[in-house]
């Protein structure tokens, strides 16, 4: 597991010191196995996130295969101007709906136009402020822009509190009759600071857990 701009040992320790309820669910999970996704630059992450969105794995990964196709020259994966030379009729030909094609072709214009950061760029950009960019982006919401912080620049404190898998983590392993409010959530994980990614991504392990 390597790349995070943190130190995992360091993020288990402080969880297990700050929770002792947390504590045991590490104990119980085992060391952090978090990967981070490779990105060849922030537009090939959101371009695939977009395609990916609401769909299978099998059925995303089949239809991005055939945008890919559409630009064999393009070794290093299509780029902003590829799509932006793209008659809509041939993306619609790969699978894509009318609102995602809508979508890639807005993300491909704010990138190409600098609105957008490299994805250099965006490791030096604060949580808050790079998500308030991107969400800018058609398609692309909150819990999309918290998705990219966590598992493509690897951010050690982002609590996607309106997960809907992470709320239900929460009850299930806080043993809670009902699911937490994201405000309820959010206010329940102050005590994970700095390490909320860690945190939360223990907390999906929960539910590959048996129950007890």
């Amino acid at each position: 597991m390597t790349g995070f701009p943190f130190k995992p040992a360091k993020a288990v320790a402080h969880l297990k010191a700050a929770d002792p309820r947390l504590a045991a669910i590490i104990d119980t999970v085992g060391p952090l196995r978090m990967e981070l996704k490779h990105s060849r630059s922030l537009f090939g992450a959101l371009a695939e996130a977009i395609v990916y969105q609401q769909l299978s794995n099998k059925a995303a990964a089949t239809i991005y295969g055939r945008v890919e196709a559409l630009y064999p020259d393009a070794h290093d994966g299509f780029a902003p101007r590829d799509i932006l030379a793209t008659p809509d009729e041939a993306l619609r030909g790969c699978g894509l709906s009318r609102a995602k094609v809508l979508a890639v072709q807005d993300l491909a214009r704010r990138v190409e136009s600098g609105e957008l950061p490299t994805l250099d760029a965006a490791h030096t950009i604060p949580d808050t402020e790079l998500i308030e960019r991107l969400v800018k982006v058609r398609g692309i919401g909150r819990w999309s822009a918290e998705m990219f912080l966590m598992f493509r620049l690897g951010r050690p404190d982002v609590l996607p509190v309106d997960d809907y898998s992470l709320r239900k983590a929460y009850a299930k392993a806080f043993r809670k009759r009902a699911l937490p409010s994201p405000n309820a959530l959010k206010k329940a994980g102050e005590k994970w600071r700095p390490y909320r990614t860690v945190a939360s991504w223990y907390l999906w392990r929960v539910l590959e857990l048996p129950s007890s």
